[in-house]
């Protein structure tokens, strides 16, 4: 809680470095109950603005001096609108509530006077103390006070904040850790904590803790983050320091938005243009209204006692509110009824997609949003997170080098034990390993090669997983998955990591108990990119056993031989499979070279500053000379079909970008497997980077000598010709920071460039951060391939920001985890992948799938059938109601101006619900111009959505311009034939002639519908015939003596129709303004089949399909984006080794020393803390096991 002023976060308005405003007492909830903050309920009304528009209409309706049509034809209408948008928002809102309260009724330990009590999560509190148990989730970000591991250590699984799934470790306070030892200590526990106010920043953290008299710092390495999972560690106990939306989970996780496609936002534009349109046409009619009843008086003045108490001014008034009321039906609320429907409907059809359904965990695909469906067609950029979403988070052992010697599959030998080769060795709970080689097996057993020994011995000893034996059966706690496997690979093939101490370790090799003295472990690190182990084995020998990137082990070798350039090739063979790889190496070490090197690496452990720097070099010292025993390769298990769905999606011009938290060699790997990054790619990274970048100001600075305004000149800049050679931007999340912070890489990297940009008159320091942010995002959609590696979830986010803000394209973010959340929220639409991370990402998603590869049928069939159909729908239903309700306009000019409507109220009232709704309905949920097969086979059918051409303001303007045609001639045509003509039954009536120019518009439309209809159905013929059924059977209804009888001011029309469509003469008019208005729409079809515009007919045709794809290729190279104005050329050579390293190991820094100064070794027989009560049979956490294994 912030300390002094709550609400502005600062202590006094005192500054201070750092800032700790926030304040926590332990065990003290009535001093954190100050500082709650309340919100207020609000009620949104934006979504029901239109509604509230019609409603005021419907209140001037029932003025009579006003309204000239009856007070049903706007509220039939109105009244489904409201009913159905709010039962969708009902349902909707009912669904998150769900979510949320399964949330927040997860159980956990909190400390109640002296004693834990199970309770929700809801009545977690800051100053809370908790107790958490091996596996379960960490509700809040919470200081570790203490827990049953040795030193206080606690192992954290951070795969749904990182997406990294090795275990970290955390480690409490050495007073916290001494002193609260039981629950009375946590109760009495008053320590107090001053720390900063709750930031996004997941990796940073800094406070204090005071407690009796003492303060000690803290760090981020003791703060368990909420979203984590307890590994390894049978309990723990924490102090709530963040909890709710104040947690960095929480406030990576976004604004909920209620998003709106571009159809959406569009629609919404030309709904207040037609308004506007209603307004100026309505005042128009209302001033010539004016002026014919000044003529009329002045023309007919022996009716003047008709007028008395009207002037041609009050005339103009009523007329121009009357108008306003005939013509709002123009307006289209029953689209908005018809649009709920069809994207619910849609919406199923994605449930129902068997295709989408994975069986292997009884998983279908689920829309989760119904009204972001059309959005799926005219996605171009894919942001995905990389673990759990395109891999499985399986790490398997395929192949390995020995000696020059490649074992695996594909070698020549199949993965079948042959007869009379068995592991007798396997007595420890052996399980099942993929990797099998028959060769290998067979020298191992025969124990000949003493290079196959050390490579074998190397795996068991150079590592840091922990052991336990559990019922006969080895458990083995690994930090990092890579490192698992080479342990299990090791033991399958004989080589069993059986124990460790603090300075030794014992493996069983084949069958014989061994024991290796553990003298120095030279820990991982990301810059070093290896470990070593030095070891005495039990016959004095001093050996160096290394493991890491062939970058860095191959130019510390003693010698290169035919050997070690085998090795080479076998990398390069792991490496064109996409495998992970380790170099193997080791030495033996004389006693004298290990007794200095011993003095020295002691006096630099002990050194106060500089004691980093000074063990790398005597690492450095010791790691030459090494002799190559091999390399291993591992496959990070892709999710099914992802290289073959990332090609096809990039034929559909969707560029896919990587966001991970995890390494780069482990994304960049990974981005090889998929086919994301080929061969043939120039990476850029961000040496090259800065150099474009700075390339790009530089060039621009040729403008200012012109006196060009510096804010001008980017998007004046004409872009260069660029090489067509394939580029691929890798970047990590710090350097992404740099940029995005107003250009601090220019800065840094040319203080002179820097200079002149803060000397340009016209750019201020926001300005340049615009410029440097839009020059980065037209240098990164240029590129072939993005992937972004060690970013936040927030980071995420910025990066599907930036490229909406800058490319105003449609987005989609695709992700498993919790730190994929605030990227899901932010993107056009959220995908969430129900993998092992949790439903997190789902329950935030719009779309929920199983497999990766599920988003190609996603976007290609239904989001591309999606958008055809929303499209095509708006198209008919704009259409339809111009051509049906535009004659009201005409008929203005021949009645006065008087408002008068021409049709029956009825008609008004059921011409969008019923008349005419139904095909175009069924357009909008079964239309297809291709089938699903052809829509995946072809591509690049999908740009068509990408480019906005199937419904944008020129489709619009010529579907106006349609209808107003249409309405044009159903009326005039029927007008000069009523105008000096009377039928057989003199039907020269009004009512006649209202009736002759509705049944010809409704025909005509529904012509025009049958006419562009491409998939018939049994239902698309039933809905055509349902209309004309209705038109006849409400006709009747309405129309009928007996209503008239019973209401004549509601029901005006008694028999019109049947007098009218029994005459000869009348169907005739009828039919010639249906030919009238179907002939324009048939010559223009017939023209644009002949010039070969439809080219989706000839896929279903069954056209030739390489014709078909050139067509396609042509019109997606014409219609790719202009290049951008950051030219890609790389300045200064990339340098580069000869060939493409795959090196890839998920490890953290410091296990080594944990392990070497017994920080992580239990003493047997000494429990850490008292042993706590059963869990509560109804209060057992629902948590779902990860397959990791554990004690």
């Amino acid at each position: 809680m912030a300390a002094g002023d709550p609400t502005s976060g600062h202590l006094h308005g005192e500054k201070q470095l750092p800032a700790f405003t926030w304040e926590v007492r332990a065990n003290d909830r009535n001093y954190q109950k100050q500082f709650k903050k309340t919100f207020a309920f609000c009620l949104t009304r934006k979504k029901y603005r239109l509604g509230q528009w019609c409603k005021k209409l419907l209140l001037l309706q029932t003025f009579p001096e006003i309204s000239t049509v009856p007070w049903y034809t706007l509220l039939l209408p109105l009244s489904c609108l409201l009913t159905i948008r709010g039962l969708r928002d009902l349902i909707d809102d009912i669904g998150r509530h769900q979510s949320d309260r399964n949330i927040n009724n997860r159980p956990c330990e909190i400390l109640s006077g002296k004693s834990f009590q199970w309770q929700r999560w809801c009545d977690l509190r800051v100053g809370d103390v908790v107790r958490l148990r091996k596996d379960s989730a960490v509700p809040a970000d919470m200081l570790l006070l203490c827990s049953s591991e040795p030193s206080s250590l606690c192992y954290v699984e951070t795969t749904d904040i990182d997406g990294e799934t090795n275990l970290k470790f955390r480690q409490a306070l050495l007073v916290t850790h001494q002193e609260l030892v039981s629950e009375e200590s946590m109760a009495a526990f008053d320590g107090r904590v001053s720390c900063e106010e709750p930031t996004s920043r997941m990796h940073s953290f800094t406070g204090t803790l005071a407690w009796r008299g003492q303060t000690h710092g803290l760090d981020n390495q003791k703060l368990l983050l909420r979203g984590c999972r307890v590994r390894n560690t049978r309990l723990c106990y924490g102090l709530v320091i963040y909890a709710g939306f104040d947690s960095k989970i929480m406030r990576n996780c976004g604004k909920i938005k209620r998003k709106k496609t571009k159809l959406d936002h569009m629609m919404d534009r030309l709904v207040i243009i037609i308004f506007l349109v209603l307004l100026v046409t309505s005042l128009c009619l209302a001033i010539a209204s004016g002026f014919w009843a000044r003529t009329f008086q002045e023309k007919h003045s022996y009716l003047s006692a008709f007028y008395k108490n009207t002037t041609p001014v009050q005339q103009a008034f009523f007329s121009f509110w009357g108008f306003t009321i005939l013509l709002s039906i123009i307006i289209p609320m029953s689209m908005y009824i018809t649009f709920e429907f069809i994207y619910l409907v849609n919406s199923c059809f994605i449930n129902w997609d068997l295709e989408m359904y994975y069986p292997a965990k009884d998983i279908p695909a689920k829309a989760r949003s119904t009204s972001l469906n059309d959005q799926l067609g005219q996605v171009e950029y894919i942001f995905s997170d990389k673990t759990g979403t395109l891999t499985q988070n399986i790490m398997s052992f395929k192949k390995c080098c020995i000696n020059g010697t490649i074992y695996g599959p594909g070698t020549g030998q199949e993965s079948k034990e042959p007869r009379g080769l068995s592991s007798t060795w396997s007595h420890h709970g052996e399980k099942k390993l993929e990797f099998c080689d028959p060769t290998l097996l067979a020298a191992t057993q025969q124990d000949r090669d003493p290079v196959l020994r050390e490579f074998l011995r190397l795996l068991a000893l150079c590592h840091t997983v922990m052991v336990e034996e559990k019922d006969d059966q080895l458990v083995y706690q690994a930090a990092s998955p890579d490192e698992e496997a080479l342990v299990w690979a090791a033991r399958s093939l004989g080589y069993v990591f059986l124990a460790r101490t603090q300075d030794t370790i014992t493996i069983s090799e084949l069958g014989q108990k061994r024991t290796y003295q553990v003298l120095a472990m030279l820990d991982f690190n990301s810059d070093r990119k290896r470990m070593s182990v030095l070891v005495r084995d039990p016959q004095g020998t001093i050996r160096l056993y290394t493991k890491g990137a062939d970058t860095v082990i191959l130019e510390r070798l003693q010698r290169r031989g035919p050997r070690e350039t085998i090795t080479e090739m076998a990398l390069d063979r792991f490496a064109e499979e996409t495998l992970r790889t380790l170099c193997l190496a080791s030495k033996e070490v004389s006693e004298a070279e290990y007794g200095v090197w011993s003095r020295r690496h002691q006096e630099a452990s002990v050194l106060l500053q500089g004691r980093a720097q000074e063990l790398d070099k005597l690492y450095e010292e010791m790691e030459q000379n090494l002799q190559l025993l091999g390399a291993t390769a591992i496959e990070d298990k892709l999710q099914d079909g992802v290289p073959e769905t990332i090609q096809r999606l990039k034929l559909g011009n969707i560029k896919v970008w990587v966001l991970t938290g995890d390494k780069q060699e482990t994304a960049v790997n990974i981005g090889y497997a998929c086919k994301l990054l080929t061969d043939d790619m120039e990476i850029l990274e961000e040496k090259e980077i800065s150099e474009i970048l700075q390339a790009h100001w530089v060039s621009n600075n040729n403008w200012v000598s012109r006196e060009v305004p510096c804010g001008d000149h980017v998007s004046q800049q004409s872009p260069k010709a660029s090489s067509h050679k394939k580029r691929a931007l890798i970047i990590n999340g710090d350097f992404l920071d740099q940029i995005l912070q107003t250009g601090e890489v220019l800065k840094e990297k040319k203080g002179w460039l820097w200079g002149w940009l803060d000397g340009c008159r016209a750019t201020d320091s926001q300005e340049q951060g615009r410029l440097v942010e839009k020059a980065f995002v037209d240098l990164a959609t240029s590129c072939q391939a993005v992937i972004c590696c060690r970013v936040t979830p927030k980071q995420k986010a910025l990066m599907v920001q930036l490229v909406k803000k800058h490319k105003k394209a449609i987005t989609l973010a695709i992700g498993d985890g919790a730190n994929d959340v605030n990227m899901i929220k932010t993107a056009d639409v959220g995908v969430g992948i129900s993998g092992q991370e949790g439903l997190q990402a789902v329950q935030c998603s719009h779309d929920a799938l199983a497999q990766f590869s599920f988003p190609q049928r996603l976007l290609l069939v239904h989001g591309r059938w999606s958008y055809l159909r929303v499209c095509k729908f708006l198209r008919y239903f704009f259409y339809k109601t111009f051509a049906g309700l535009m004659a009201q306009l005409w008929f203005a000019f021949h009645s006065g101006f008087t408002a008068q409507p021409l049709y029956e109220g009825w008609f008004l009232a059921l011409y969008n619900i019923f008349y005419t709704a139904y095909p175009v309905l069924a357009v909008g949920l079964l239309e297809q111009d291709v089938s699903a097969k052809k829509s995946l086979e072809f591509p690049e059918l999908y740009v068509v959505g990408q480019q906005d051409e199937l419904f944008n303001y020129r489709v619009f303007g010529v579907t106006f311009l349609h209808g107003a045609s249409t309405s044009l001639a159903s009326f005039y045509i029927a007008l000069w034939a009523f105008q000096d003509h009377v039928g057989t039954k003199v039907v020269g009536d009004y009512e006649s002639f209202s009736v002759t120019v509705a049944t010809s518009a409704l025909l005509s439309v529904l012509m025009e519908i049958i006419l562009d209809t491409k998939f018939w159905t049994v239902l698309s013929f039933l809905t055509v015939t349902a209309s004309l059924l209705l038109f006849c059977l409400f006709s009747f209804l309405t129309q009928s003596i007996g209503a008239f009888r019973a209401a004549p001011a509601i029901f005006r029309f008694p028999d019109a129709s049947q007098n009218a469509l029994t005459d000869p003469y009348v169907l005739l008019v009828v039919l010639l303004a249906l030919v009238v208005n179907t002939i324009p729409s048939l010559t223009v079809r017939s023209y644009c089949a002949l010039v070969g515009k439809t080219t989706t007919q000839q896929v279903r045709g069954g056209h030739s399909p390489d014709l078909l794809i050139s067509l396609q290729k042509i019109c997606l190279q014409a219609r790719r984006d202009p290049q951008p104005s950051v030219e890609l050329v790389a300045h200064v050579p990339r340098g580069s080794f000869r060939r493409r390293s795959s090196y890839a190991f998920s490890h953290q820094e410091g296990y080594g020393g944990l392990i070497t100064r017994g920080d992580s070794l239990r003493a047997r027989g000494t429990p850490r803390c008292p042993a706590p009560p059963p869990l509560h049979p109804e209060m057992t956490p629902a948590l779902s096991p990860l397959p990791k294994t554990s004690w």
